[in-house]
């Protein structure tokens, strides 16, 4: 595996609320295991 792939992928979208009295800030982290990780864990 390369060490690329071990890292999380982060995200960040900004947005203004419909009605515009906010600003939305959303932060996504995609993380990619091996499934043998998880069944190692789990």
């Amino acid at each position: 595996m390369e060490q690329n792939e071990c890292k999380p992928i982060i995200e960040t979208q900004i947005s203004k609320s419909k009605d515009g009295k906010y600003i939305i800030h959303k932060t996504i982290i995609v993380d990619i295991k091996p499934v043998g990780y998880y069944e190692k864990v789990i």
